[in-house]
């Protein structure tokens, strides 16, 4: 009997039980999520009478791509769309490149109040977003030269109403910077001290070294900061009122009253996820090891 279960890869009849049940559970687990999504998608495929109607249909009896078609051309869904991928695909590299450098500098490089002051952008990991609403709109709108603002910040509207102004809150944040520092932590001495020796200044040491080693990082936080921008709806909601700079959370909005069209509603919810899932399943390998190999170090 032992034999059998030998060949199948398993000791004994016990540890092929608990591989049963934890594969139960993981499949369960991922039924639980990909549900509402194929509901979302098989509900923006079907027709109004299909969705209004009595009793519950799960397949559409003809799939109507038209909802799409509806969507971007009912209202202005290219420019919301437009408008997310810029302030999105601009604040990720910035941001990028902000938490990799501060990563950087706390992780290898040594020098006056260091771990202080690390701690104190740890602080930033404790203050949700809500509580620096009134303080966060009050910078942006003091923005010097910048919607009639004066170099004082004074005068004009500043960065309200703009693209910039969704962007800036953020241009960094201590999550990343906190990853970046716990990722390059992970690296031995000897590298920067081989590189010290050829010459290498703190620039070229992480230009030529630790930059090629971080695609798993940027990676993992590449991800995380376009789930967030691109979801982000409370910001954007606070900081802008025209269409010319709304989104493509805010344009969800337009469909909220009091005669939903819920296939058009999750047509439009379609199209907003679906980038986020491409993005997501390109990088999935480099984001589940940038995760891994970031852990918690000093």
């Amino acid at each position: 009997m032992n034999n059998i279960w030998n060949r199948l890869g398993f000791l004994n009849a016990r540890e092929f039980c608990s591989y049963l049940l934890r594969s139960a559970v993981i499949l369960l687990l991922a039924l639980c999520t990909l549900l509402p999504l194929a509901m979302m998608v098989l509900t923006s495929l079907k027709t109004g009478s299909e969705v209004s109607g009595m009793g519950f249909r799960l397949l559409p009896a003809s799939p109507r791509f038209q909802n799409y078609v509806e969507v971007l051309t009912g209202s202005n869904w290219p420019l919301y769309i437009l408008n997310s991928v810029i302030v999105t695909v601009l604040t990720t590299v910035i941001s990028l490149v902000f938490n990799l450098l501060a990563g950087y500098a706390f992780a290898r490089l040594r020098f006056p109040l260091r771990k202080p002051l690390f701690y104190s952008v740890l602080l930033g990991l404790m203050v949700p977003m809500q509580v620096n609403l009134v303080p966060v709109f009050i910078l942006i709108k003091s923005v010097p030269l910048i919607g009639g603002n004066n170099l004082l910040g004074q005068g004009g509207t500043g960065a309200i109403n703009t693209l910039l102004g969704i962007m800036l809150p953020s241009l960094a944040g201590a999550f990343g910077i906190f990853l970046a520092r716990q990722f390059y932590l992970g690296f031995p001495r000897a590298l920067d001290e081989a590189a010290k020796m050829d010459g290498a200044g703190a620039w070229r040491i992480f230009a030529s070294i630790y930059l090629p080693l971080s695609k798993p990082l940027l990676a993992s936080l590449g991800v995380i900061k376009i789930t967030t921008v691109w979801n982000d709806y409370l910001w954007p909601l606070v900081i802008t009122y025209s269409e010319g700079v709304r989104t493509v959370q805010l344009a969800l909005g337009l469909y909220k009253d009091a005669m939903v069209r819920w296939e058009l509603l999750m047509a439009a919810a379609t199209i907003v996820v679906l980038p986020l899932a491409v993005v997501f399943l390109c990088a999935q390998r480099f984001f589940v090891e940038g995760i891994v190999t970031s852990g918690i170090k000093e």
